[in-house]
C-alpha cells in the first residue's frame, strides 16, 4: 500500500531485530502435581465456594465461577536445555460472590506457594483444577490479588477433534504458543474461558540470543544480565486467555507503522526469511482496510509471527496472529486480522457461538478477495452453494458449534455464507453499517448470536429470524431463490 513505512532492524539490546536471534522454549510431558501445600481448609457453606467452571454447559470445567479477573502479571523464566519453566502469576480480580475458596485452571505444572492479598493460602489439586483457600474469606465485591508461584515442564494439550495440539508447544528453538480453545492453563494459572477478559503484563526471561514475543507492545527495551535476557510486553486492552502468547525462539523482525500510522511488527523464523516483507506489508494493508470496513482498529499495534512449527493452523493471537510452519497467503492474513475485531475485541460469551468469530473472519477473506479485484464475495458464496444437498456442511448447523467438533468447516464456511445471505437481504448500506455498529457497541466485550440477530433486525427493520434459522440452525441446505 502506498505510504507504508517500515524498516528492518536488530532486536537485542535495542528493541527489535532483523538479525536471527537464537533459540529457546521447548516443552512436553509432565504429570499433574497434587499441590505442595497444607491440607485444604474445609469450606464454609458450599454457596461461598467459587464454582469449578464458569458456566459454559458445553465445557463445564473451563473457566471458574465467583470472580472476574482484571489483570494478569506473568513473569516467566524458561531454560531450553532442561525445558523447565519457572513462573509467577499475579492475578488481580474482583469477587462476584462471597468466596471461602475459588478455583484457577492450571494443567500439570507444580505449584509451590500461593498468597491471597500477600497472606499465604492453602490449596489443592484435582486434574486441571487448582482450588485456593484464602486465610480469610473474600467478601462479595472485594478486589483481591492472587500470587501463584509454580514451575515444571509444560505439556501441550492433544485433542484431535479440536485443532490437534495446542497450548504451550515445544519447537526446536523455543515455543509455539497457541492456546485456542483452552490451552492457556498449560503455562499459567487463569480463568481459562473467553468470557473473562483481562489486561496483561508479560515479563519473559530467556537465554541471551533468544527472542520472546508476546501480545501488545514492548514496555522497555530488552535487558541482559548474567547471560539471560528479559523481555517486557504489555497488552493494555482486555484479552481472552486463549489469545495470550509467549512465543519464543529465533526470529527475524521488521517493525514500523502501517500507512494509517498503526505500529506494525512482523516476525519470522529464519527458515521463513523470504516471507518477512510480505507478512509485514500485507498485515499493514489489511489492518488499514479492515479499519475502514469494520470500524477503527481496536488495539495499539498489529502484525504477525511465522514460527517453524508445523501446526497446520494459524491463530489470531491478539495484536500478533501466529502462523504455524507455513508462509501465509493474503487470504489467511485477512482472516486472522479480521479476528482482531471478531473474536478478539468482540469475544464470544460461550463457545457454542463460535461462528461469530470464524464465520465473520471467513467472510472477511471473501471481502478481501473482492477488494483486491479477484473473486467477489458473491462468486465465493455461489461456489459453496453448488455443494450437493448431501454435503456434510449442510448437516452441521453452524449457529450451535458442537463441543467435540468446534472447528468444523460449516462453522467457517456456512457461517460466512450466512453473512452473505444477510447482506443480500438487507443491502450493502445496511449490512456494512451493521458491521461497524456491532463492533463499536460491543468493543472489548462479549457477544452472543441473539444479540447480533437483534441488532440486524433493528437496523434493517426486517424480521430476519427465518433467514438466520435457515442458515444457522437447520441441519439442511437452505433454499436460495
Amino acid at each position: 500500500m502506498p505510504g507504508q513505512k517500515g524498516e528492518s532492524e536488530s532486536m537485542g539490546f535495542n528493541h527489535y531485530a532483523a538479525v536471527p536471534l537464537a533459540a529457546l522454549l521447548s516443552v512436553l510431558a509432565c504429570s499433574p502435581s497434587n499441590g505442595a501445600a497444607a491440607a485444604p481448609v474445609p469450606h464454609s457453606p458450599a454457596k461461598a465456594a467459587g464454582a469449578p467452571g464458569i458456566g459454559d454447559a458445553d465445557f463445564p470445567l473451563d473457566g471458574n465461577g465467583g470472580y472476574d479477573v482484571a489483570h494478569y502479571g506473568l513473569a516467566i523464566d524458561y531454560t531450553p536445555s532442561t525445558k523447565h519453566l519457572d513462573g509467577v502469576a499475579t492475578i488481580q480480580a474482583s469477587a462476584t460472590q462471597a468466596l471461602s475458596s475459588f478455583n484457577l485452571d492450571l494443567s500439570g505444572l507444580e505449584v509451590s506457594q500461593i498468597a491471597v492479598d500477600n497472606t499465604p493460602a492453602t490449596f489443592s489439586r484435582k486434574t486441571d483444577e487448582l482450588t485456593v483457600v484464602p486465610a480469610k474469606p473474600v467478601t462479595k465485591g472485594a478486589q483481591f490479588t492472587v500470587k501463584v508461584t509454580y514451575s515444571g515442564v509444560p505439556a501441550p494439550i492433544k485433542d484431535p477433534a479440536n485443532l490437534g495440539t495446542y497450548g504451550f508447544i515445544p519447537t526446536d528453538d523455543g515455543a509455539f504458543v497457541a492456546c485456542q480453545p483452552s490451552g492457556a492453563k498449560t503455562w499459567f494459572p487463569s480463568n481459562d474461558h473467553p468470557s473473562d477478559k483481562a489486561s496483561y503484563d508479560f515479563t519473559i526471561t530467556v537465554p541471551e540470543g533468544t527472542t520472546a514475543l508476546a501480545n501488545g507492545e514492548m514496555v522497555t527495551p530488552p535487558t541482559t544480565k548474567a547471560g539471560r535476557t528479559t523481555f517486557a510486553w504489555r497488552e493494555k486492552h482486555p484479552m481472552a486467555t486463549y489469545l495470550a502468547t509467549a512465543t519464543i525462539g529465533k526470529f527475524e523482525l521488521r517493525k514500523g507503522t502501517t500507512a494509517a500510522g498503526i505500529p506494525n511488527l512482523a516476525a519470522v523464523d529464519p527458515k521463513f526469511r523470504s516471507s518477512l516483507d510480505k507478512l509485514y506489508t500485507v498485515s499493514g494493508q489489511v489492518t488499514d482496510y479492515w479499519s475502514k470496513i469494520f470500524g477503527r482498529y481496536p488495539f495499539s499495534s498489529t502484525g504477525g509471527m511465522v514460527d517453524n512449527y508445523p501446526a497446520g493452523y494459524a491463530l489470531e493471537n491478539q495484536t500478533k496472529p501466529l502462523y504455524g510452519g507455513f508462509q501465509p497467503d493474503e487470504g489467511i492474513i485477512a482472516h486472522e486480522l479480521a479476528h482482531q475485531w471478531f473474536g478478539d475485541s468482540l469475544s464470544i460469551t460461550r463457545w457454542k457461538d463460535l461462528w461469530l468469530n470464524e464465520g465473520f473472519a471467513t467472510y472477511a477473506e471473501w471481502l478481501w478477495s473482492e477488494h483486491t479485484g479477484k473473486k467477489s464475495a458473491d462468486d465465493m458464496f455461489r461456489a459453496y452453494l453448488d455443494r450437493p444437498d448431501s454435503d456434510a456442511m449442510w448437516k452441521y448447523p453452524p449457529g450451535r458449534a458442537v463441543p467435540k467438533d468446534l472447528f468444523n468447516d460449516s462453522v467457517y464456511t456456512r457461517g460466512g455464507m450466512t453473512l452473505h445471505a444477510l447482506r443480500k437481504s438487507v443491502g450493502d448500506t445496511t449490512f456494512f453499517k451493521l458491521l461497524k455498529t456491532w463492533t463499536e457497541q460491543h468493543k472489548y466485550g462479549n457477544v452472543t448470536t441473539d444479540e447480533f440477530i437483534a441488532l440486524a433486525e433493528q437496523l434493517s427493520g426486517k424480521d430476519l429470524k427465518p433467514l438466520f434459522d435457515a442458515w444457522l440452525f437447520q441441519p439442511k441446505k437452505p433454499t436460495v431463490t
